[in-house]
C-alpha cells in the first residue's frame, strides 16, 4: 500500500459514511478524515467506524474540517443536496454546483497536490464543474462515473450466463443517467463475442433480453431508492475500488467519468470511457471501437452533459 493512503471524505452522509468504512474494513486507507457541514454528524460515524478497528486492520479514523484534507492522496466529494419531489435533474445541478464553487477553492489551497474524486450527482457534469474550478489537470479529476453502472451490468450477465461476473468483460459508457449506453459490440466472456459465444455454447441473448438488461441496469438506482430511500453500499463499493487502484498504482481499467476531448467526436465534456487508473489519475482514457449506432449514442449522451453543464451559464 502507498504511504500516501490518507483519504478525506467531503460529505458524511449515506454515501460518505458507507465509503468510509468500505475503505476501513477493507483496509485500503491508512487514515481516513470525514468532513461534513455537521461537525457532530461527522463525529458520530467517525466513532462508530473506529469501534469496528478491532474486526479488522486498524485504520486511523477521525472527523475534521476541510484543512484537514491536506496531504489526502484522494479527497472525495460526496456532499450534497438530494433531488427534492418534482426538481429537475438541471435545478438538483444547480444547488449542487453552487456548493463546489464555495468547497472546491478551499480544497485545493490545503490539498493542492491531491486527487479529486467526484460522487456527488448529477456526477458526470459535477465532474466538469470541479475540474474548471479546481485548475487541476484533467488527469486529476474525475468521478465515479459508470463504474457502479458498469458493475450492474456484469452482474446482469454474470446472472443470464450464470458464471462469475468478475469473468464478464462489458462496459456502461456515458453520462451515469438516463442517457449511458451499454456497449455491447466491445462485450466479452472468455475472450468470445456474446454472439460468438451463443455459437458455441448455445447460451444466447436475444435483443429483447439485452433491451431488458440494459433498461434494468439504467433504472436500479431508481428501483433501490424507491425501496430504501437511497443507495449506498454499491456505490461506497465503487469508491473504493477506484481509490484501491490508485493507492496501489494499479493501472486499473475503469469507466470512471473524465474529460473527454476528441474521441468519437467529443468535445470538452466530462463523461465515462474507459480509463488507465494508476496514482497520477487518468493515465489514459481508452477510446474502444464502438459500433456507428453506440458512437451516435454516446455523441447524444455527451449532448446531454453539455446541456446540463450549460444550464448553470443560463445557456
Amino acid at each position: 500500500m502507498s504511504e500516501e493512503a490518507k483519504i478525506a471524505i467531503v460529505g458524511a452522509g449515506r454515501v460518505g459514511s458507507t465509503t468510509a468504512y468500505t475503505l476501513a474494513a477493507t483496509g485500503t486507507a491508512r487514515e481516513i478524515i470525514l468532513i461534513d457541514a455537521s461537525r457532530e454528524r461527522a463525529e458520530g460515524e467517525a466513532m462508530d467506524i473506529a469501534h469496528a478497528n478491532s474486526f479488522h486492520t486498524p485504520v486511523s479514523v477521525q472527523a475534521g474540517g476541510l484543512d484537514e484534507a491536506a496531504g489526502a492522496a484522494v479527497t472525495v466529494i460526496a456532499a450534497g443536496a438530494a433531488q427534492r419531489e418534482g426538481e429537475s435533474r438541471p435545478e438538483l445541478f444547480k444547488r449542487n454546483a453552487a456548493m463546489l464553487e464555495k468547497m472546491i477553492p478551499e480544497v485545493m489551497r490545503v490539498n493542492p497536490d491531491g486527487l479529486l474524486l467526484l460522487a456527488t450527482n448529477p456526477v458526470d457534469a459535477l465532474t466538469h464543474v470541479a475540474l474548471q474550478l479546481s485548475g487541476l489537470p484533467p488527469s486529476r479529476v474525475f468521478g465515479s462515473g459508470t463504474v457502479l453502472d458498469t458493475a450492474r451490468l456484469r452482474a446482469e450477465l454474470a446472472g443470464h450466463y450464470r458464471v462469475d461476473a468478475r469473468n464478464i468483460h462489458a462496459y456502461v459508457l456515458g453520462e451515469h443517467g438516463d442517457s449511458e449506453l451499454v456497449a455491447w459490440s466491445a462485450g466479452s466472456l472468455a475472450g468470445m463475442h456474446f454472439d460468438e459465444l451463443c455459437e458455441l455454447t448455445g447460451v444466447c441473448s436475444t435483443l429483447e433480453e439485452m433491451a431488458a438488461i440494459a433498461e434494468r441496469v439504467r433504472n436500479a438506482a431508481y428501483d433501490i431508492i424507491r425501496r430504501k430511500g437511497g443507495t449506498n453500499f454499491a456505490i461506497a463499493a465503487a469508491l473504493n475500488r477506484i481509490i484501491e487502484a490508485v493507492l496501489r498504482d494499479e493501472a486499473s481499467v475503469l469507466t470512471v467519468s473524465s474529460l473527454v476531448d476528441g474521441p468519437y467526436g467529443i468535445r470538452d465534456i466530462c463523461l465515462s470511457l474507459p480509463a488507465i487508473v494508476d496514482r497520477s489519475g487518468i493515465r489514459q482514457v481508452l477510446p474502444i471501437r464502438l459500433s456507428e449506432q453506440e458512437a451516435a449514442r454516446l455523441r447524444q449522451s455527451a449532448a446531454a452533459v453539455r446541456q446540463t453543464v450549460d444550464s448553470l451559464r443560463g445557456a
